[in-house]
């Protein structure tokens, strides 16, 4: 440091004083407030409120019956915002306040930090004190508000509070056993709430959550506050999602049902997932290459998965996506080191012999074996249907997409999706399938004795 830019520890006192006053003089004239007052505001500039600010749908309940207050939206949607200013308010309502994400860098890097998290809103004067070694934030009056992580949903066991924030809790493997123990915590002053947070999934809990009477919900549309976000982000969501069925929960917040002849349900799915797998003796990477990288081109299915003792497969990881052929089999050589695999398995219908170059010449050394897919893709995918109606299919945390095209996909429908994802997965298990399946052979003197 040079004597210029410490030259602030020779000021009087009085200077010292002054440059503060001067410094937060400067941070209250940047700061703006976020309710304006009515209700029915579209959030954009108007009268004394020059910027914009919170729209009618971000307010919270008027009625005094809610214990629950849900609000379903879209991506960009400003929920953030919304949870963050009212943690703000109900900081001067009680004395603990519990902060809920999805992990512990998911609350810090969003609800904490992030451009609209409580410690970037908060007003000059008021801006709580944080102590991430404590996860812990202090405001003024003595309000604290203790971080926790939807991974470990046995913290919430035992701390009191009077209100919750839960972020995006539809989105979290162990989202019942958070709910379950933070309720029971919810015991500090005589009304003690909640606020949720999400984009919506249709899980058991979010269905039921809703559906209570206590619960008041709110839903939210990305277009709602495209005045808000960057060109960017909005032209690269709306193009990925708009005019899509995952669009219209990741874009309009709304809850997708089961589609009627599809394979997979999200109640065959639900009781299974887990948060972590146990010891694997084998791993494999399946993979469905695509014609080509453009957005218009299928996807590239790339799905991980293994087999334990008990002779049950856990998916771990979706990486599908739009790839060069070379970006794929760098991202499949990356999951093989991540996780210590020890076979690929990759279609070669359109890329025959180049399927197997291309990895090579991305420098992958492990074992290869490529497939040519004779048979349609129902009767591919039904020994591995099987064996989840069997319960014998973990999915390790939450894989949207992947779950999306499982309890979509229509395979008796002659315009159904090309589902490159369960592509991805079939040829990821079948190694393990048939590790743990014996070929049974009849011959005449096996044969009853009554056939």
């Amino acid at each position: 440091m040079t004597s210029t830019e410490n030259a602030w520890e020779n000021w009087t006192p009085a200077a010292k004083a002054k440059a503060l006053r001067l410094l937060q003089q400067n941070e209250e004239e940047k700061w703006r407030p976020f309710y304006c007052g009515e209700r029915t505001c579209d959030g954009l500039p108007h009268g004394p409120y020059e910027w914009n600010h919170a729209r009618g749908d971000q307010y919270p309940p008027t009625d005094n019956d809610w214990f629950a207050w849900a609000v379903i939206s879209g991506r960009g949607a400003g929920k953030t915002r919304m949870g963050a200013e009212m943690v703000q308010q109900m900081s001067e309502v009680t004395g603990r306040i519990a902060l809920v994400g999805g992990t512990g860098a998911d609350v810090r890097d969003t609800m904490l930090e992030g451009e609209s998290g409580i410690l970037s809103i908060s007003k000059p004067g008021n801006r709580p004190k944080y102590e991430p070694s404590k996860r812990r934030l202090t405001w003024n009056n003595g309000c604290v508000a203790t971080t926790f992580s939807g991974e470990q949903p046995d913290r919430l066991r035992g701390p009191e509070h009077g209100f919750a924030w839960f972020d995006e809790p539809a989105h979290w493997p162990l989202v019942q056993d958070a709910w379950d123990n933070a309720l029971f915590g919810l015991r500090i002053g005589k009304q003690p709430r909640v606020l949720v947070t999400s984009t919506p999934k249709p899980r058991p809990w979010l269905r039921a959550l809703l559906a209570h009477p206590r619960t008041r919900v709110t839903r939210q549309s990305t277009y709602a506050n495209l005045h808000n976000l960057a060109p960017t982000f909005a032209e690269a969501v709306i193009e990925r999602y708009e005019g899509t069925r995952l669009g219209r929960q990741e874009l309009h917040g709304e809850m997708l049902e089961d589609v009627e002849g599809a394979l997979w349900s999200t109640e065959m799915l639900e009781p299974l997932r887990v948060a972590e797998s146990p010891p694997l003796l084998r791993i494999v990477v399946g993979v469905d290459p695509a014609g080509g990288s453009r957005s218009n081109n299928d996807e590239t299915g790339i799905i991980v998965a293994g087999v334990d003792a008990d002779k049950h497969i856990y998916v771990l990881h979706d990486a599908s996506g739009h790839y060069t052929p070379n970006g794929w089999a760098m991202r499949v050589d990356s999951l093989m080191e991540q996780f210590n695999a020890d076979l690929i398995v990759a279609e070669r219908n359109y890329g025959g012999e180049m399927v197997e170059s291309t990895m090579r010449s991305a420098g992958i050394q492990h074992r290869i074996i490529t497939v040519h897919a004779k048979r349609g893709k129902m009767l591919r995918a039904e020994p591995l249907f099987g064996y989840y109606e069997q319960g014998k299919v973990h999915h390790v945390g939450m894989w949207d997409e992947l779950e999306l095209e499982m309890t979509t996909w229509q395979p008796y429908e002659k315009n159904s999706m090309s589902p490159n994802r369960i592509d991805a997965l079939v040829y990821a298990t079948s190694p393990l399938l048939a590790r743990q399946q014996k070929a049974i052979i009849a011959s005449p003197i096996s044969l009853p004795s009554n056939v």
